[in-house]
């Protein structure tokens, strides 16, 4: 029999009919249900018929696993997973729109005034700062609040439009926004996407929610010589914490503001002149100047003090500890000071006395994790110049050891680098004036644009993914995924404590993310379309085009905290 009779039989065994075109459109959400609609409804509509609670509320959603907008529409079938504000992604598309609708109410009441958003805090605000206009007076804090609420309840929609980068700019131009006419200098693409809320037409890097009516957790109030603008946590959705004071982390973001001022830098689009200019090479050697000014600063402080035996540094992930550490240990020797370092992780308990995560695997971030009674018995020993048999873990076995034994003179400064540096419970049982407690971190405080804000997070993220690559053979993938635990870990063991600190060191450099940009970009674009990690590093790629490039590195000095991370370092094989 033919291969066409054979055919012609097989089609006969199935129904087809002919039909008319089809007008709807089917969803498909991760629990199975389908969901029918109309041609050309939005992704918040279907959303809206899945899940009539939404909570936590839908911000966002992956379809095909590609993230769009709630205002998407549909066109064909499609498989949707909601993201929510308790994500990290739901969150920044949130903090993002309530920016918007910040810069908008503002615009409203106060047609003169600025508004330039700083930092981020760890309860929950944004730090923003005004211009161009007197300090708000609490009657005008409390017309920005009632104004921002009755937009939120009026249920506004936020418009995106894509416009000519040169009418993006004339706009720019028009609103006295130079901070973002200096940003479009450098873009590469030919058009620029906007957002409008009312009369305020504004650029926001990432994706926004469809309408105001979402933004129902904020409030502003007055922080220091500032204002905060407060939003939920993904944690704590449907409530904000209260305000923590921050005196000595505030305190560090001003003196970066000074740095920033001294080197005339206050935005990407300033920092993108420099870096196509003969000025780099003056902003680099600058701001690695500042940082071994503040470095023998912090030395000269410990040896003023007198009696200080232990320097305890901590600080969250990819913040540079172990350069500081050693370059803080060179500083004490010119003090003559003998500094020797102490590593926490051969006080690891055993193998199976390790604490497990909420993922069942072993939880290395809790402080749980180390015996705490052996180590304050080793460094009382130490500290009273008794001889004592250090341990040594052996991460193969899984077991503790015992290496060499110690015995020091009274001229030794003990340095322990590690995440539990600044909780009390890791030294319980030795003295506390014989104790210097240095917080570091990557405090980014360069950012887009006075709008948009380059997230400390991210910096040391694209740091840790350079880092993994060079040292640890990881791709991107690997230290994606694992990042939100090293997060975790971050936000219940370092952050809590990080006021305990007697000084606080800033790691960041303002010039770093233009020798990241071309490290990491090839490591993101590796990351495999369709997987968990994707979503990601396709937002670390759209942040990093905003940066040229540093043509080589060549001139970054062999000591600088950024060689920790990119290769290179005069200080990788050095032990004080």
């Amino acid at each position: 029999m033919s291969p066409r009779l054979l055919h012609s039989r097989h089609l006969a065994s199935v129904n087809i009919t002919q039909t008319s075109p089809r007008t709807t459109t089917h969803v498909t959400f991760p629990d199975g249900r389908v969901f029918e609609g109309p041609i050309g409804a939005t992704v918040e509509d279907f959303t809206t018929a899945a899940f009539p609670e939404n909570s936590p509320p839908i911000i966002a959603c992956m379809v095909n696993n590609q993230m769009r907008e709630l205002t998407y529409h549909v066109y064909t079938d499609l498989n949707v997973t909601p993201i929510t504000l308790a994500e990290s992604d739901g969150l920044r598309i949130y903090r993002r729109s309530l920016s918007l609708l910040l810069v908008a109410a503002t615009e409203e009441l106060f047609p003169d005034l600025q508004i330039v958003v700083d930092y981020g805090l760890n309860f929950g605000a944004f730090y923003f700062e005004i211009s161009r206009h007197a300090p708000l007076t609490d009657d005008d804090l409390a017309r920005l609040r009632a104004r921002m609420q009755a937009m939120v309840e009026a249920d506004i929609s936020i418009k995106k439009e894509r416009v000519p980068v040169p009418e993006a700019i004339a706009y720019f131009q028009a609103k006295g926004w130079d901070d973002k006419v200096r940003l479009m200098e450098t873009r590469r693409k030919d058009y620029l996407t906007l957002y409008t809320l009312n009369d305020t037409k504004d650029y926001m890097q990432g994706y926004m929610v469809p309408s105001t009516g979402y933004l129902t957790q904020f409030d502003v109030a007055r922080y220091g010589d500032g204002y905060i603008l407060q939003y939920p946590r993904s944690k704590s959705f449907d409530r904000l914490r209260p305000p923590v004071e921050y005196p000595k982390l505030v305190s560090v973001f001003n003196e970066t503001r000074d740095w920033m001022e001294k080197l005339d830098v206050y935005d990407v689009g300033k920092l993108n002149a420099i870096a196509n200019s003969e000025k780099i090479r003056e902003l680099i050697l600058v701001s690695e100047a500042l940082h071994e000014q503040r470095i023998a600063q912090v030395a000269t402080l410990i040896a003023s003090v007198g009696g200080i035996l232990l320097v305890t540094i901590a600080g969250p992930s990819s913040s540079g500890k172990t350069t500081f550490s050693k370059r803080l240990a060179i500083q004490l020797r010119s003090q003559g000071l003998r500094p020797m370092t102490i590593g926490l992780d051969d006080f690891i308990v055993n193998r199976d006395e390790t604490p497990r995560d909420e993922d069942g695997d072993y939880d290395y971030e809790s402080i749980h994790s180390l015996d705490l009674d052996l180590f304050n018995s080793v460094m009382l020993k130490l500290i009273n110049g008794q001889e004592v048999t250090m341990p040594k873990y052996n991460f193969i076995t899984g077991m503790r050891e015992w290496g060499e034994t110690l015995s020091v003179s009274d001229e030794y400064v003990f340095i322990v680098e590690g995440i539990h540096g600044l909780n009390p419970a890791l030294v319980s049982q030795l003295p506390p004036a014989q104790i210097f407690r240095v917080y570091v971190s990557a405090l980014t405080q360069l950012n887009l644009d006075n709008h948009n804000r380059v997230p400390t997070t991210d910096t040391r993220l694209l740091r840790r993914i350079v880092r993994d690559a060079t040292y640890r053979g990881y791709t991107a993938t690997d230290t994606i995924l694992r990042w939100p635990k090293v997060r975790r870990g971050e936000h219940t063991w370092i952050f809590p404590f990080q006021e305990n600190a007697n000084v606080l060191f800033n790691s960041a450099l303002l010039y770093e993310l233009l020798v990241l940009k071309p490290l990491a970009e090839p490591l993101l674009l590796q990351v495999e379309p369709g997987k968990p990690a994707h979503r990601e590093a396709k937002r670390l790629l759209s942040f990093l085009q905003w940066f040229e490039t540093l043509k080589s590195t060549d001139i970054i000095p062999d000591n600088s905290i950024l060689r920790e991370f990119i290769g290179g370092s005069i200080l990788r094989d050095y032990t004080p």
